[in-house]
């Protein structure tokens, strides 16, 4: 069966720990509860899943085993973007179900995560740091070629009025910077305070009558058998849930139901930096307070804090292994992007593993009749996480369509270990970056 890898560790040292407004404290389970959904993973995906659940008016509770945000949700980049690095997988295997529909509902992908957000934020007044205004640059000339398509597109798409196409001479007027060759400034996209987001989801949906636990390891799921009317059940060391429903939302970070779920999805860790606070330097080397990441197989991405950090993150380790020394690595490609932040203090450096699949297809399914899951955002997490939030709970509640579509997606799944799966990324990530040099 397996257990979670973060069971009982306390919070990474990020500048979203650091900052924080308001920690979670929930209890451990203890004793036997009954609901209607149990959720395991207490990231983005566990949380709202709940909350659009309890929305619906279904007794839900969530089971973390460390603390709600410990993975991938608290340690992210804060970007949130219309990007979706699996779309060309998702539209040849789509297709099948959805007709000429494809390119509308990848589209939908793209940008509804942020209208779920922001619509979030607005109704339980959750104060995460939201800003506006993104910056998606051109590393060589021949990005250019790409984001003018992607311009055109949103402007066919009717978000002209929040796009611009940017020269390199234009770049002056968002960035102190002379390493890209252009961009799209969306005003659309968004960044914030991931962890705050999620804690503040986290209190709406407790305020519907959620219940939470953290520090509860899951040891064991009896799926139950829905035609002989028994329900699931999920063990943890004090306590156990009987639920009808079972959803797993622990992505990189659990080890649950390895015979199934194995060799679907492969962690890669990224590294990501928060500068002292810069102060006015913070306005001179990016005046609009624009969030950025370029176009490279293995980009850079970036964005000033509250405080006006620098809250900078690149590259990925696809070993499965955490970097050493974040700092080191990611030096470098601030002084290289930033000439004047030379020598700039770096407060606080940690690393987070991603969820990558081999096609960049999000994995959402059914171990069971009583068991779904939901992972793999590669990368993109915070807008689909929402997006996949909302389906799973409709999936949960009958209306299985948007599910369907995904879960009839192939996915590859690798035999043998992680490692093994790990070196195949790792292979495949060489060949990529080795074609990037040839752009």
């Amino acid at each position: 069966m397996g257990v979670s890898e973060n069971a009982k560790q306390p919070r990474v040292g990020a500048y979203y720990t650091a900052t924080v407004k308001q920690e979670s404290d929930y209890p451990e389970l203890e004793g036997d509860i009954r609901v209607d959904v149990a959720i395991v993973g207490g990231g983005f995906t566990g949380v709202n899943t709940a909350l659009e659940l309890a929305e619906r008016g279904l007794k839900v509770a969530v089971i973390e085993a460390s603390k709600l945000g410990w993975g991938a949700t608290g340690r992210n980049g804060g970007q949130v973007t219309g990007s979706l690095s699996g779309d060309g997988a998702m539209r040849k295997q789509m297709r099948r179900a959805l007709g000429n529909d494809v390119d509308n509902f990848i589209w939908h992908l793209r940008f509804h995560g942020h209208d779920i957000i922001k619509e979030r934020i607005e109704k339980y007044g959750i104060d995460c740091d939201l800003k506006f205004g993104h910056l998606h640059t051109a590393y060589k000339p021949a990005h250019m070629k790409e984001l003018e398509a992607d311009y055109q597109e949103l402007v066919e798409h009717g978000l002209g009025d929040q796009a611009q196409l940017v020269d390199r001479e234009g770049i002056s007027e968002f960035l102190e910077t002379d390493i890209y060759h252009g961009g799209i400034y969306n005003k659309k996209n968004m960044h914030l305070h991931s962890l705050d987001l999620c804690l503040g989801e986290a209190l709406a949906a407790e305020s519907l009558g959620v219940r939470f636990f953290e520090n509860s390891p899951v040891i064991n799921i009896d799926h139950g058998n829905s035609a002989a009317n028994k329900p699931a059940k999920v063990f943890t060391e004090k306590g156990s849930i009987t639920a009808n429903t079972v959803m797993l939302a622990g992505n990189a970070y659990h080890r649950l139901e390895r015979l199934k779920m194995s060799g679907k999805i492969f962690p890669a860790a990224g590294g990501i930096v928060a500068t002292e606070p810069l102060g006015d330097v913070a306005d001179l080397i990016n005046p609009k307070d624009v969030a950025v990441y370029d176009c490279r197989f293995v980009l850079d991405y970036y964005r000033l804090t509250k405080d006006k950090r620098l809250l900078f993150g690149g590259g990925a380790n696809y070993s499965g292994r955490e970097s050493r020394n974040i700092e080191a690595e990611l030096r470098p490609a601030i002084e290289r992007t930033f000439p004047r932040l030379k020598g700039v203090k770096i407060d606080y450096q940690w690393s987070g593993m991603m969820g990558i699949v081999i096609n960049r297809i999000p994995q959402l399914g059914k171990l069971s009749d009583n068991v779904f899951y939901a992972q793999g955002y590669s990368g993109h997490g915070i807008a689909l996480s929402h997006i996949v939030s909302e389906i799973m709970a409709n999936a949960i509640t009958g209306h299985m369509k948007d599910f369907d579509t995904f879960a009839q997606c192939n996915h590859v799944r690798l035999p043998g270990s992680e490692w093994i799966g790990n070196q195949f990324l790792a292979l495949g990530m060489w060949y990529y970056v080795l074609m990037e040099k040839l752009r």
